[in-house]
């Protein structure tokens, strides 16, 4: 086991980065990284393959290092460099790390620390496009950083220079969206519930004046329907779709949450019909899940219910759609396994592993359970299911394993709170 600590302090750079000397920044992202929280395509599958398809023993644990500070982000991993964010000292930090062995590359300033109801530290994932990383803090600060060294591009915050407005109390909590020239964001509150800056100058773009709730604590899906370019977001009233070239409404429906609604909506575009798409939305506090059908045609989008229910009520460690259907954690019901389109449960079990976070590669499911921290190698189809190994992580830091887990080029990374692990998990 190779465990790396470094020094509190580095010495400072502009604007607030720090730094130890880098390898050269590589050009592009492979396909097989992890650039933005739940992967390039932001459904949480990763391209990676040639794993273990079973874990006879633990994976090797390849390195682990103590110093990401406080909070629930997890990793993105790009062009030999995994970033991560945490509460340190007197301030949040955004930490670049060489994926080889743990090392810190730069660390730069995010914002102030803490954070609502006693969970300290950031909760959003960097996002990392080209040579630009983007990252929002638990109070709202949008910051751009160069990646090659971590030197500030730009600065907003949702609060002071938008108006915005959290539906409760935890907290900025979405993982910006890239989008063209633009960064996506939900700032909330009667200006826009939505918000679109130029990815280059920080820029105002625009705001969704006719959508205005409160923001929840997911960042919205882009998908192309019936012709329009969309992001389709959720709050604690509505799930809708806004125009990515304007900031316009393209359609919205009722849909009702309660206390904190944080799983991103999954959609599934009608492969026979490409302008019909289904969205999935569930939450937790006893809500629930809907299917709405979306049809456009003659440039309308017509929003309808296909069904209510209760079979996946998913707090915040989030669903996968997987072949029709959809697997997650569910309230009170434990791991399941419901097909979309009719809603029905094909598969429940309480005894699996308790309440937490899925994430998939190569056929297999990994599963994360928040009070233990342990992980679970599924191998999961809508007929049956079974466990194909089982990972304790060390050093539990006594607080939530909320952080969802990443599989990239061949390593399975996990973090709780300041220390991050990375696991060898390519077969051999």
């Amino acid at each position: 086991m190779l465990h790396r600590t470094w020094p509190a302090r580095f010495a400072s750079l502009a604007l607030g980065a720090s730094f130890i000397a880098a390898p050269a920044f590589a050009a592009d992202v492979a396909a097989t990284d992890w650039p933005e929280f739940h992967g390039p395509k932001r459904d949480n599958i990763s391209a990676d393959t040639g794993l273990l398809k079973e874990w006879k023993q633990a994976p090797q644990l390849a390195w682990q290092i103590k110093t990401v500070g406080a909070g629930y982000s997890s990793v993105s991993v790009a062009k030999g460099r995994i970033y991560t964010a945490g509460d340190d000292g007197d301030s949040s930090y955004v930490f670049a790390i060489n994926v080889v062995d743990g090392s810190q590359l730069w660390k730069a300033k995010l914002g102030r620390p803490g954070g609502g109801s006693g969970y300290a530290g950031p909760r959003a994932t960097p996002t990392v496009d080209g040579d630009t990383i983007y990252m929002i803090s638990q109070f709202g600060d949008v910051v751009a950083y160069r990646a090659a060294d971590g030197n500030e591009l730009w600065r907003k915050n949702l609060n002071s220079d938008l108006g915005g407005k959290m539906a409760s109390g935890w907290g900025n909590s979405e993982s910006l969206v890239v989008e063209g020239d633009k960064i996506l964001c939900t700032p909330g509150g009667k200006q826009g519930t939505m918000a679109a800056f130029n990815k280059k100058t920080g820029e105002l773009v625009w705001r969704s004046t006719e959508l205005t709730d409160p923001a929840a604590y997911m960042a919205p899906v882009v998908v192309d329907l019936g012709g329009v370019r969309q992001a389709i977001t959720l709050t604690h009233q509505s799930v809708a779709a806004i125009n990515v070239a304007d900031g316009k409404l393209v359609w919205r429906a009722d849909r009702p949450g309660q206390t904190a609604v944080i799983p991103t909506p999954v959609v599934h575009i009608d492969k026979a019909n490409p302008n019909v798409a289904h969205v999935f939305t569930t939450s937790g506090y006893g809500v629930g899940c809907d299917l709405f059908k979306i049809t456009a045609e003659g440039g309308k989008f017509t929003p309808s219910k296909v069904y209510t229910n209760k079979n996946m009520v998913n707090h915040h460690g989030g669903v996968i759609l997987l072949d029709a259907h959809v697997y997650g954690y569910s309230d009170g019901k434990g791991w399941t396994c419901m097909d979309l389109i009719s809603g029905e449960a094909k598969w429940k079990d309480k005894d699996l592993l308790g309440k937490g976070t899925i994430s998939y590669a190569d056929n297999r499911f990994y599963l994360r359970d928040e009070k233990s921290g342990d992980i679970v190698l599924l191998e999961a189809t809508p007929e049956k299911h079974e466990e194909r190994g089982r990972l304790k992580q060390p050093e539990r830091s006594g607080k939530n394993a909320w952080p969802h887990l990443v599989i990239a080029n061949g390593k399975l990374f996990v973090r709780d709170q300041a220390s991050l692990f990375c696991y060898d998990i390519k077969a051999k």
